[in-house]
């Protein structure tokens, strides 16, 4: 008899036990009444980055938690104003966490490879410059080859700052000519430093 009350009783615990896949929530691509466009999912907003650290920072599948590794999926073509405020703040976290190795111009001569440390491929080359930003991005979040990964020191801001420095480094290497502002290209012409 205790044994049937047992089993009575942890059969009407699973109807009090609710975890969030048994709960009311809309779908993906379900409709919706409380939006005007009908749709139950949001776009974020303009200019917004994905916010997460961690090991499973990056867009996920949902319940199996696997990576998002498709370049459309994972925010390539984000557009961002690269301003003097954000360069500022990635040369300065470039300076703290990446100049160790890959060098103050990005040449990958840093202090750590004059010390034996294998040298990283240059900021310009092919390669690195064809790299989305979101790539860059992730290689600082998770690391690549023998580089550390950064996710836990480096927050997000923080990375797409750095990256639109690595961007400017990539450029100040390999300017091409008509890219520069008239004002600059007559600096040059003359010998002083190009404005700021």
């Amino acid at each position: 008899m205790l044994c049937f009350g047992s089993v009575v009783m942890l059969a009407g615990c699973e109807r009090a036990m609710h975890d969030m896949y048994a709960q009311p929530k809309y779908k993906p691509g379900a409709s919706s009444p409380l939006f005007a466009n009908g749709s139950a999912a949001r776009h974020p907003p303009d200019g917004s980055l994905p916010a997460a650290e961690g090991e499973r920072a990056g867009p996920s599948s949902g319940r199996l938690g696997r990576i998002v590794t498709s370049p459309a999926q994972a925010g390539e073509g984000r557009s961002y104003p690269v301003t003097m405020a954000l360069l500022q703040r990635g040369r300065n976290r470039y300076d703290i966490y990446c100049a160790a190795c890959h060098g103050l111009t990005g040449a990958g001569n840093g202090m750590i490879v004059q010390r034996g440390f294998p040298r990283p491929l240059p900021y310009t080359d092919a390669r690195l410059v064809r790299a989305s930003d979101d790539d860059l991005q992730r290689d600082i979040r998770n690391g690549y080859g023998l580089m550390y990964p950064f996710g836990d020191r480096i927050d997000t801001h923080d990375r797409l700052a750095i990256v639109a420095y690595i961007r400017a480094l990539q450029l100040s290497q390999h300017a091409p000519v008509k890219r520069l502002a008239p004002q600059d290209l007559n600096a040059l012409r003359e010998g002083g430093a190009p404005s700021r």
